[in-house]
């Protein structure tokens, strides 16, 4: 197998330090300041976060903001809102930035209970907002200091992965094929990891149960590969773990997931270029090398799977339809188009658990063997 694509390679971005971002910040408030002074109404702009405002450059390899922007304007409409805009930023330099610090998005609200009228009434509101922080700032907000709530996603395997003491800055050495019956969990902050492997690719798994069958029965020396699990939609930690181990350890990543709609329009597709809301920050959280293994609706045919599949429901076909019709990346490759037809004309999806109808571990002594072979995988 090939351990650089060139056709979907992108560059990876570069780290913004603490530093930078800090003097991004300021650099708003004092062009703020400046336009009061000048008795001019002070503003601010952001991207559109949308669908329709993003392109497939399939030389970059995700998904790229169009050049739509929102303004927001101190008005006496928008007055509490460019007020929690300001704070927001005040907040993110101050108690985050300058200091070292982190926070969660759920802290950041709770934390504007004490900014009297200028509060969050609700999460959704402070989300929104530190969403278009991220955007106007051009830097991704892990690396102003806000974790995720969610975790990151989980990896064993023949690779060794260097992290450390928050406390101290000591180097920590994790073996992930030394962990017994379990996994490393990614943290929420990966810029900072090291990595040393003589694995030959990357396997990404949707579900956490056919991770749990693959690591106990030591898939990845069968097939000298990393496991990772993404337990549903990958979170931003998860792939931007998978997308600094493969950049920086020349890794082809192929990507396994449940054969409907949801896997395909939303698992995959967010692996592999990002999303129309996060556009703005897609190319440090997209995975523009990875390929699709499965399960594919040709797999239903060719392992006898006719039995051990479920109708579509009315979202999937929803799914499928919008896919079709407004997804850029679906749009632009024939492959993804001809599987999605063809799972619309069958009327059924397929889970990556009916293998096991020829046996428990039929997946991992045939199907995945056999597709690894023939490496016919969608782009």
């Amino acid at each position: 197998m090939s351990r650089r694509t060139k056709k979907h390679e992108a560059a990876a971005p570069r780290e913004v330090s603490r530093q930078r971002a800090s003097a991004l910040i300021a650099e708003v408030a004092a062009n703020i300041h400046r336009d009061i002074q000048r008795l001019r109404k002070p503003q601010m702009r952001f991207p559109v976060r949308a669908l329709s405002n993003v392109r497939y450059d399939p030389r970059r390899g995700y998904f790229e903001m169009l050049g739509r922007m929102a303004t927001r304007t101190l008005s006496y409409n928008t007055v509490k809102t460019f007020a929690q805009s300001m704070r927001l930023l005040a907040t993110t330099k101050n108690d985050l930035l300058d200091k070292g610090d982190i926070a969660s998005k759920r802290e950041v609200y709770y934390n504007s209970k004490s900014w009297g009228e200028c509060r969050f009434e609700e999460q959704t509101e402070s989300d929104t907002l530190l969403d278009d922080m991220e955007a106007m700032l051009d830097v991704n907000r892990e690396q102003l200091g806000y974790i995720p709530d969610e975790r990151g996603g989980e990896v064993c395997g023949p690779l060794v992965v260097f992290d450390r003491d928050p406390a101290t800055g000591r180097e920590i050495r994790i073996d992930c094929a030394k962990l017994g019956t379990g996994a490393w969990s990614i943290p929420s902050q990966v810029e900072h990891l090291r990595f040393q492997t003589k694995a030959k690719f990357i396997l990404v798994v949707e579900t956490s149960s056919l991770f749990g069958r693959l690591v106990h029965h030591r898939y990845y020396e069968t097939a000298d590969c990393i496991l990772i699990s993404m337990s549903g939609v990958p979170t931003r930690a998860c792939r931007r773990f998978i997308r600094r181990l493969a950049d920086d350890r020349k890794l082809p990543v192929l990507a396994f997931t449940d054969g409907d709609p949801y896997g395909y329009c939303n698992i995959y597709r967010t692996l592999k270029v990002g999303s129309g809301q996060a556009a703005h920050i897609n190319r440090y959280f997209c995975v523009p090398q990875a390929r699709y293994l499965g399960v594919t609706p040709w797999d239903i045919k060719d392992y006898r799977l006719e039995d051990a599949t479920h109708p579509l429901e009315e979202a999937d076909i929803k799914r499928a339809r919008d896919a079709l019709k407004n997804d850029p990346f679906i749009r632009h490759h024939r492959e993804w188009q001809e599987a999605l037809h063809l799972m619309l004309k069958m009327g059924v999806r397929v889970e990556q658990q009916a293998f096991a109808k020829h046996g428990l571990n039929f997946v991992l002594e045939r199907y995945l063997p056999e597709k690894l072979k023939k490496q016919n995988f969608l782009p």
